[in-house]
């Protein structure tokens, strides 16, 4: 099977243009200031990389979460969106607060994943403080363990608006 072949299949299935779903809260409006385009800084708060395999799928080729304005960047003072992933253990409960802190207003917490949400598989952990909203203040909650790309496709789709 080509390239070109992979791609037509990959269409028929729905994936490259899906319309955002319901997989997050419905009551969240984005602020305006993020109207169109998103930079967003990943954030791991001891995770089992679950989660981070399925953020890099939805950066990736078939998912494609950049032409729907949201760009990854390597800071959280370049970021407008903060996307945590895994249950925040003792150690990094404070470096995420300093990642929130250190992104300039407006800015969208979201919690990727069950472990992030509070009920993931280490939740009763020795080390695990809870859920990233004991913590920080979360906007939109993507839930799944993992969740699919597509899921945190529409997250981010909330947030730019597009």
């Amino acid at each position: 099977m080509s390239a070109l072949d992979l791609v037509r299949v990959i269409r028929r299935a729905g994936r490259i243009a899906e319309p955002a779903s319901a997989a997050t809260e419905s009551d969240f409006m984005p602020p305006p200031a993020l109207a169109g385009s998103a930079q967003v800084r990943h954030v791991d708060c001891g995770s089992c990389n679950g989660c981070e395999i399925e953020l890099a799928g939805a950066f990736g080729p078939v998912y494609d979460a950049e032409r729907f304005g949201a760009r990854l960047v390597a800071s959280p003072r370049h970021a407008d969106v903060l996307a945590v992933t895994g249950a925040p253990t003792r150690n990094l409960a404070e470096p995420l607060r300093r990642s929130v802190d250190a992104a300039p207003q407006p800015r969208v917490v979201i919690a990727i994943g069950d472990c992030a949400a509070g009920v993931g598989a280490f939740a009763q952990g020795y080390a695990v403080v809870g859920a990233v909203s004991d913590i920080v203040p979360v906007d939109l909650v993507v839930p799944g363990c993992p969740p699919p790309p597509h899921a945190i496709v529409a997250a981010l789709r909330q947030v730019t608006g597009r």
